[in-house]
């Protein structure tokens, strides 16, 4: 097996901590670079700032006009009869009394999956679903399970598998077999997996866990004879739910696509199953988090695995499944996969939600504080830039391209680069030259031209407000018709919530980097729900704190 695996902490020297240190040194330059430029010229200020928002400006345009044509995309993909369309591929051709809408790239994929070496039938695929959970309530996971049992698809061919944190104790222990116990009728089988705690050479996280459930996982399949090829894995969280036709289009992908195996499949995430009853800055967080990766769909060669993927189970036997030494498994595991098959891998968007957990704690102080540990461990990705870097340019292996790979790295660090002093700079990065020279008639004016571009760029920002408005789900009825309102003019604080959140938690993690100050430790974010009676239940999301 290929060397894929993080290198250990005390392991990182050299080249390594050059490209651990390069993206928050970048963030840091980025930052001071209007006060130096305005202390050696104003001039120089001026030009890098305005050329600084042209560019973003013109990004944002194209980031609005991919949120409508992703939203438009979901939505087709939503009315399609998945079911139907995989009835054409298990057949080979049309089947002419099943009368549905059949889009033109279906009719293609007929026709090119005859030429595939190996055919993948429909009807062969299994899908087994990993829940990983550590502490949550009952109140969380069951909507989980009843989710996946609402699906379109046959739950007869499905292996459902909860995954525990053996340190979350015996209460935790206790209500994932209560769960098995009642819900394994439905399911081709089911089993929970307790993950022991502190095993040696493995990080406090999810990686860890839903990668000891998958080698048990991977012994169940021996001892019942069924091929690893078939068996399609997708990880949950334990708030995840799949939409009703995740699962159908998963198969469907699965079976037309050139190479499946070196293939992962990426659901869309929406943020959205708890949205009302979020605070304000996490709904605005949440939504922007939504149109992010509507967007992605529109722009698959940036696909990268998050949270909630599916992957074919030969691939993770292959690869030794998840890292278990990194607390963003799910991003780094886009790269473990790449470098796994020299770089003839790839992330296919599903235009499909999975449904999860606006952030919600019991409290506002608990909530925010929640919030920026899940944002500050989101951006903890930026981790990988230095593995890109040693596994790719620094690699022997002469079957990797070092023009996809410095270009692939490139694209993370200079989004890295973007969440931690993007949105500072358009907003403040105007007024510096004037503070520091307050007489310069340029310094003064950029201020005044810069708002203009703003301006501009406000009434783009009104797609990405209609696509948030467009995805939100039915209003609960405790609410009264003036949140629907709030809804809309939350947006005023994005601004706000980009600035305490990206920009505070990217620095955060980069800087962490800089000083091997290292997050070893996956801190799961708490989870908080209200029940049907309109009472909000809450986990710790700290079990180590009730077990000492």
């Amino acid at each position: 097996m290929k060397n894929i695996e993080i290198p250990f902490e005390k392991d990182r020297k050299g080249h390594y901590r050059f490209f651990e240190i390069l993206p928050g040194a970048l963030s840091w330059s980025l930052l001071i670079a209007p006060i130096i430029f305005t202390l050696i010229d104003t001039t120089y200020a001026v030009v890098f700032i305005l050329a600084y928002l042209l560019i973003y400006f013109v990004r944002s345009i194209g980031y609005d006009i991919r949120a409508v044509g992703g939203y438009f995309t979901m939505r087709k993909h939503l009315r399609l009869d998945w079911d139907g369309l995989i009835q054409d591929i298990e057949a080979g051709e049309v089947v002419t009394e099943n009368r549905l809408e059949r889009p033109k790239w279906h009719l293609e994929s007929i026709e090119r999956v005859k030429s595939y070496p190996v055919i993948y039938k429909p009807s062969e695929v299994i899908h087994a679903i990993i829940i990983a959970t550590v502490n949550e309530t009952r109140d969380i996971l069951e909507p989980t399970i009843k989710s996946i049992l609402d699906s379109t698809y046959d739950s007869k061919k499905m292996l459902l598998i909860i995954a525990y944190e053996g340190r979350a104790g015996k209460e935790t222990e206790v209500r994932v077999k209560g769960l098995i116990k009642d819900y394994k009728k439905f399911f081709k089988d089911a089993f929970c997996v307790k993950h022991p705690p502190n095993i040696p050479g493995e990080v406090i996280g999810k990686g860890g866990n839903i990668t000891y459930a998958g080698r048990e996982l991977e012994k169940y399949l021996k001892k019942h004879n069924i091929e690893p090829e078939t068996v399609l894995v997708t990880t949950l969280d334990s708030d995840n739910r799949p939409h009703k036709l995740y699962f159908s289009s998963l198969t469907y992908l699965f079976c037309v696509v050139p190479e499946p195996i070196k293939s992962s499949y990426q659901p869309l995430p929406m943020f959205t199953n708890n949205i009302w009853d979020a605070p304000t800055l996490m709904r605005v967080i949440a939504t922007g988090n939504n149109l992010f990766y509507i967007v992605l769909t529109k722009r698959p060669h940036l696909e990268r695995n998050f949270s909630a993927h599916a992957q074919s189970m030969r691939a993770l036997i292959d690869m030794d499944f998840w890292s278990v030494r990194t607390i963003v498994e799910d991003g780094h595991h886009f790269w473990r996969s790449y470098f796994h098959y020299d770089g003839d891998y790839r992330v296919y968007p599903i235009s499909i939600p999975i449904y999860q957990d606006a952030v919600l704690a019991d409290g506002y102080i608990r909530t925010m504080k929640a919030q920026f540990i899940q944002l500050r461990r989101w951006t903890y990705g930026v981790s990988d830039v230095a593995y890109i870097a040693d596994k790719g340019l620094f690699s022997k292996n002469k079957k990797l391209s070092k023009v996809d790979i410095m270009a692939k790295l490139l694209r993370t660090l200079e989004g890295h680069v973007t969440w931690a002093t993007g949105t500072i700079l358009v907003f403040g990065a105007a007024f510096v030259p004037s503070l520091l020279h307050p007489n310069s008639f340029a310094a003064n004016q950029l201020p005044l031209i810069v708002s203009r571009i703003q301006q501009i760029g406000l009434i783009g920002l009104l797609a990405s407000v209609y696509v948030s408005l467009v995805t939100l789900p039915p209003r609960p009825l405790r609410y009264k018709r003036h949140r629907s309102v709030l809804m809309a003019f939350q947006w005023i604080l994005a601004p706000i919530a980009s600035l305490l959140y990206g920009t505070i938690t990217a620095f955060n993690s980069q800087t962490r980097l800089m000083f091997k100050w290292y997050l070893s430790k996956f801190d799961v974010t708490e989870k908080a729900v209200y029940n049907s009676k309109g009472k909000l239940i809450s986990s710790d999301a700290d079990p180590s704190r009730k077990l000492s």
